[in-house]
């Protein structure tokens, strides 16, 4: 279905880019917020973890980087921005928002970057790399602005999380199912497994050095 209708192969992965840079820019704002930056520092955050990864992405398949060709993603971070600033007392209830948001945001570009490295005719094993890093790379820089260890080297579940998406939709592919029902059930193992191992604090093993055994 993926590579017989490309068409709209490309609107799904158009429409899932938008939400995903939504998304992910009120995680980095949320973070900037928390680290008490000014408006056009909460701004480059938000663009950091919104671009960041995608742009990798696109810089590795030899493409020009999706933000280049349309303002509508700076738009999309500048509205985080305002959603942000707008309704900060209602976000500052909900526990955890940032977390929320991040994880939409993983699974969302994680399925962008698979879609994306298919279109361009690449292998599946290389897609689900890519997945990974549109989804992940994002945070990584933006916790370098912010001074922090990026959350995908501690033993917190992320990056694997995005890569066990990649196998599932790598798996419905095969099968040929629905592109709209494998992205979906794609997004939705991303999310549960990175609720699931927060909740119940599910993580990697800790790489330890031979000084501390």
């Amino acid at each position: 279905m993926f590579i017989s209708d490309p068409q709209f192969a490309h609107t799904v992965q158009q429409i899932i880019e938008f939400v995903g840079t939504f998304a992910f820019a009120i995680s980095g704002i949320r973070h900037a917020a928390a680290k008490k930056f000014d408006w056009f520092g909460g701004f480059v955050c938000g663009v950091a973890v919104a671009i960041g990864g995608g742009t990798i992405r696109d810089v590795m398949l030899g493409v020009t980087p999706f933000w280049m060709t349309s303002p509508i993603y700076l738009i999309c971070t500048a509205l985080a921005q305002v959603f942000v600033v707008a309704f900060k007392r209602y976000l500052r209830t909900l526990d955890n928002a940032w977390f929320v948001f991040d994880t939409l945001g993983l699974a969302l570009f994680t399925i962008a970057g698979i879609q994306k490295t298919l279109l361009f005719g690449y292998p599946f094993w290389v897609a689900i790399i890519m997945g990974c890093i549109t989804g992940a790379a994002g945070g990584v820089i933006r916790d370098i602005l912010l001074n922090k260890v990026p959350v995908i080297f501690q033993k917190e579940i992320y990056a694997m999380a995005s890569i066990a998406g990649g196998l599932l939709y790598w798996g419905m592919t095969e099968l040929e199912v629905n592109v709209g029902i494998t992205a979906l059930s794609t997004f939705l193992l991303i999310c549960l497994i990175r609720f699931l191992a927060v909740r119940y604090h599910i993580s990697l093993p800790v790489l330890k050095s031979e000084d501390n055994g």
